[in-house]
C-alpha cells in the first residue's frame, strides 16, 4: 500500500482482516442515522439480551468483532454513542431479499441500556408489531 493511500484511510483495521486488529487497536467506528420509524423497527434487534441494531454495510465483519456506533434516531439531534459486538452477519451477495450488514449487540453497561431505552421509547407500540425485520 502506498503512503498516500495510508494517509487517506482512517479505518484502524485497514489492511488486516476485521477480526484480526492489532492488540490495542480501536474498533471500527460506524455512524448510523435512522430517520423513519419503520426503518428503526426493521433495524432494531430486541431479541438480544441487551438489545442491538442492524447496521447496513458492505464491509466484511466477523462474529465477535468490536464496533463503536454513533446512532442518530429519528429527528432527535442528540447522537447515541455505544460500543458493541458483531453477533449477526448478512454478507454482500447473500440474496436479493437480504440487506448486507451486521447486527451489533449492545453492552450491558449504561451506554447499552441508554441506547436500548432511546430506541424502545422511539418505537413505542410498534415494538409489538409482527412485521419482518432485517434480521428475522
Amino acid at each position: 500500500m502506498s503512503d498516500a493511500a495510508e494517509l487517506r484511510n482512517t479505518d484502524p483495521g485497514a489492511g488486516a482482516p476485521v477480526g484480526a486488529l492489532a492488540e490495542g487497536a480501536r474498533p471500527a467506528v460506524l455512524s448510523l442515522a435512522i430517520k423513519e420509524k419503520a426503518a428503526l423497527y426493521a433495524a432494531y434487534m430486541p431479541f438480544l439480551k441487551n438489545g442491538g441494531i442492524f447496521v447496513p454495510t458492505n464491509r466484511p465483519y466477523n462474529l465477535g468483532d468490536e464496533v463503536y456506533l454513533i446512532l442518530t434516531i429519528l429527528d432527535d439531534p442528540v447522537r447515541v454513542p455505544v460500543a458493541g459486538k458483531v453477533v449477526w452477519v448478512s454478507p454482500s451477495g447473500s440474496g436479493a431479499t437480504r440487506t448486507p450488514g451486521i447486527g451489533v449487540h449492545f453492552p450491558g453497561d449504561e451506554t447499552g441500556v441508554a441506547a436500548r431505552k432511546r430506541i424502545e421509547d422511539a418505537l413505542g407500540a410498534a415494538l409489538r408489531s409482527q412485521r419482518p425485520t432485517h434480521t428475522i
